[in-house]
């Protein structure tokens, strides 16, 4: 599927230039010995480890289809994006127990001047690399592309206020407060890890749900509403309908009740009757998967 193709082109490039981000947080981090922007480097490195998981769904997901994964492999798609929130939100977490440490401990002395240099090189590649990724995310909608764009925003979020925290400790230098320096470097990474937990946490959430097969308000909504105008048109008995979102698929499957002495015509019209249906969804794309039945046993529904 071309999307595919060019959401696994998108991912490419972005591993390229994770492994740049965290080759820079790394070296950066013990240059400057700032924990913060050694944190930005792991950080960069276990989002690098789930955009190669991404990638390799992706080209599962090209296949549409095996003998063993009859409907595709979709739901792998939000089953790597509650991975990949967890995992992040662990590394969070991770970062504030080190930055309550530091702190109790004193906190630490940094190069301020490497530091402030790394830390402004992290911010231009990772919003750079966020805003990227977050337009082509956009224009294909992909979930996936969505994950790797919040990541990228997360770090350049990051680095950012490690930034503003090399900024403060340098006006502070030589001042009457010099000797909150030290806890500095500790703090804005405390800050960071609060301010950025709430958005892995979500997205997993989110993910989450659609693993579980949480049916999706608006579609059920939509589902309701055209069904029920349906039967009314037609005169049917009634329906039920079930409906999931399982990353970029949407599952819907309606059962219609019609009285035992219905005659609903050849397959030809039952088939109209069908795209009707199909046409009030808008479930003519590649990414809806539609069954209907009609049965006049309510067993069957």
């Amino acid at each position: 599927m071309t999307s595919t193709r060019k959401e696994q082109q998108v991912l490419q490039r972005s591993i390229a230039a994770t492994v740049l981000v965290a080759a820079i947080g790394f070296f950066g981090g013990m240059l400057a010995r700032s924990q913060a922007i050694l944190f930005d480097g792991i950080y960069s490195m276990v989002d690098l480890a789930l955009t190669l998981v991404a990638l390799a769904v992706l080209r599962l997901m090209a296949k549409e289809q095996s003998p063993r994964f009859q409907y595709g492999f979709w739901h792998l798609e939000p089953m790597v994006e509650a991975l990949g929130g967890a995992i992040l939100s662990l590394a969070c977490i991770y970062a504030l127990a080190n930055a309550v440490i530091g702190l109790s401990d004193g906190g630490h002395e940094t190069r301020l001047g490497p530091g402030l240099l790394w830390a402004a090189l992290l911010v231009v590649v990772d919003l750079a690399m966020a805003v990227w990724i977050g337009r082509h995310a956009r224009r294909l909608q992909s979930g996936l592309l969505t994950l790797d764009a919040r990541a990228w925003l997360l770090t350049g979020m990051m680095s950012l206020a490690v930034v503003l925290s090399f900024v403060l400790a340098l006006a502070l230098r030589g001042g009457a407060h010099e000797h909150w320096i030290p806890y500095l470097d500790p703090l804005v990474l405390a800050c960071i890890s609060l301010a950025t937990l709430p958005v892995p946490l979500r997205g997993a959430w989110k993910a989450a749900r659609e693993v579980l097969q949480v049916a999706p308000d608006e579609l059920d909504q939509l589902v309701q509403q055209v069904m029920q105008q349906f039967v009314a048109k037609h005169q049917f008995e009634g329906f039920t309908s079930h409906v999931a979102k399982i990353g970029r698929m949407q599952f819907v499957e309606i059962h219609i009740l019609t009285r035992p002495d219905t005659q609903l015509g050849s397959i030809g019209d039952v088939d109209r009757l069908r795209d009707e249906i199909a046409s009030q969804l808008d479930a003519r794309s590649g990414r809806f998967w539609l069954t209907i039945d009609f049965t006049s046993d309510r067993a069957w529904t």
